[in-house]
């Protein structure tokens, strides 16, 4: 494959270059796929075979409404029509999502799939970004991202279940019990696009909870399960009025004929899909077990159809990437241009064993040397010896979420505002607690779950939870000398300079926030749309753009009685 192909990479944002792409600047064979993450169980190869041979017809017509592909989608998952609306893609549900339901701001833990960022991004919206710790595992402390989406004043709330590109999982239980924690905000909004890949629970979907709550959205993908990113299909449900407030603005033919063909298929076909995710289960295990042999290579749990890796000491992404493209002809994910992530790690796709085995054998030539280019190139020195290897969200913890946060301190202290845990002291920013930073296994199996959430398992429900949760929104605490909040954005924050030898040692989250001093005076009031939150930065300020503009553009086993289990909830009535 052409050295050129890699030049694609850098005129992408936050996402790689198309499949399509890839294979037009190279000798038209593409790469093994290790980058986009979709089954590659299903569909099964008889079924491509029948589609082939009703292309003319599938493509030539119209397809039908999408009320009638809806109405077919929701008789195999037992799930009413009026609470569900299909969208060409998830991301088209999350545009609609964002122009809809989202008014002034959004927190999302990061890492995690880019739209969730990006999109309100781009029209203007606050975006509260909640770094997940390295350190811990990138597991999402619950109880914590509410406390932040209390301090922060948030009115919508995000969660990605499994998350990507780490693959954490949270229990079902944990999650019902944070919608309701969070049951005054604007719309908590759960992506549940690759649950079904998930086994650490046995129905871990809240499709069915999120029904009956006036606020709660889940979001859920076609396409990933389904191995068919190219149709673009996915679907949300909701209680019947939010729902319809979204399908009431999609076009009626929104969904095209392939989507309409495939819906119609899977009746016939589900006892072939349980089977694909069963095997991409038992092939995550199997490529866990093979990359976690690479000397220095970290391995996180995952619970989605992808692992999530961290390369070793000296090791830069982008070279390890384009290496394994040209030398080996392996597509893998390089995560630098995630918010949260640092191109120290990779997001790589489950695949067979045998592409595994190729996989394994390319890492080994480029990270140890083995091939005629020698180990793969040492990363450039960042000036600074701290990194949680979230460089970005890093920087704005350290410069500027501590400022904000210790001016939110000082007056939550003084004032007790109501519904507010204890807030983080002076000069923290915002540093786990020793209790959210431990990872304890969960007694059931599967993935590790954050000491705060496992504590209650053994009786059904966490209970440290329900008192650190924040029910009402807190109001705004007197402040003893108000000064207006500043229009101008502050300037974009400097590079540290490099640290002196004698200070090489890593520094833990709290004492490199310690070091920078307060940039902002404290809040007066609610924060305006766009404008940073409590002192401060915006996700558009971290990706270079001033806030205010908008920015440059488990198995379905036989009878269609069974079929609910693909949502992960069981027999319905």
């Amino acid at each position: 494959m052409a050295d050129n192909v890699t030049s694609l990479f850098r005129s992408t944002a936050a996402h790689s270059p198309s499949m399509a792409a890839l294979t037009r600047e190279s000798d038209g064979a593409g790469p093994v796929d290790f980058c986009i993450p979709c089954n590659p169980y299903f569909p099964t190869p008889a079924m491509f075979e029948e589609m082939a041979g009703r292309l003319r017809d599938i493509i030539t017509y119209y397809p039908s409404s999408a009320d009638t592909i809806t109405a077919e989608l929701c008789s195999l998952l037992q799930l009413p029509p009026q609470c569900v609306a299909m969208g060409n893609g998830s991301t088209e549900l999350i545009t609609w999502i964002d122009h809809l339901l989202v008014r002034e701001s959004l927190a999302i833990p990061v890492p995690t799939f880019g739209r969730w960022t990006d999109q309100p991004m781009e029209t203007g919206k606050r975006v509260d970004m909640f770094p997940l710790q390295e350190s811990s595992g990138f597991a999402l402390d619950l109880a914590q991202y509410a406390e932040f989406i209390r301090a922060r004043g948030t009115r919508v709330a995000v969660i990605c279940n499994p998350n990507n590109p780490d693959g954490g999982f949270l229990h079902k239980h944990a999650i019902v019990q944070f919608m309701d924690a969070m049951a005054d905000l604007d719309l908590v909004v759960i992506d549940e696009s690759f649950l079904e890949f998930a086994d650490a629970e046995n129905e871990p979907s809240v499709v069915q909870e999120a029904m009956l709550r006036p606020n709660v959205i889940v979001l859920r993908s076609l396409g990933k399960n389904f191995g068919l990113h190219g149709i673009r299909f996915g679907y949300l449900v909701a209680n019947p009025a939010l729902a319809g407030r979204v399908r009431s603005m999609l076009p009626k033919w929104n969904l095209n004929s392939f989507a309409e063909h495939v819906v119609f298929m899977l009746k016939e076909h589900g006892a072939e899909y349980a089977q694909s995710l069963h095997q991409v289960r038992r092939d995550r295990m199997d490529m866990s077990g093979q990359l976690s042999s690479l000397p220095g290579l970290t391995v996180y749990p995952s619970q989605g159809n992808f692992l999530f890796v961290r390369l070793p000491v000296g090791a830069e992404g982008t070279v390890v990437r384009d290496r394994m493209l040209t030398e080996h002809r392996i597509l893998v994910r390089e995560c630098g241009n995630k918010i949260g992530s640092s191109s120290r790690f990779l997001r790589l796709v489950v695949r067979p064993q045998v592409d595994v085995r190729r996989l394994v054998s390319g890492l080994e030539q480029v990270l140890y040397g083995t091939s005629r280019r020698g180990a793969a190139v040492p990363e450039q020195a960042t000036g600074t010896s701290y990194s949680s290897g979230t460089a970005a969200v890093d920087r704005l913890v350290s410069e500027t979420n501590g400022s904000g946060m210790r001016g939110l301190a000082a007056q939550t202290a003084g004032a007790g505002a109501p519904g507010l845990a204890a807030a983080p002291s002076a000069g923290t920013g915002m540093p786990l607690p020793a209790a959210a930073s431990t990872v304890m296994a969960d007694p059931a199996g599967g993935m590790p779950v954050p000491a705060v959430a496992s504590a209650g398992v053994q009786q059904g429900m966490p209970q440290p939870v329900p008192q650190t949760f924040a029910q009402p929104a807190p109001q705004p605490a007197p402040s003893p000398a108000p000064q207006p909040v500043p229009v101008p954005l502050p300037e974009p924050v400097p590079q540290p300079a490099p640290m002196p030898a004698a200070a090489q040692q890593p520094l833990a989250p709290a004492a490199y926030s310690a070091q920078v001093p307060s940039q902002m005076p404290p809040p007066t009031g609610p924060t305006p749309p766009g404008v940073p939150a409590r002192g401060g930065l915006t996700a558009a300020q971290v990706r270079g753009t001033n806030g205010l503009s908008t920015a440059p553009a488990t198995g379905w086993p036989g009878p269609q009685a069974a079929w609910p289990e693909a949502a992960g909830m069981g027999q319905v009535g």
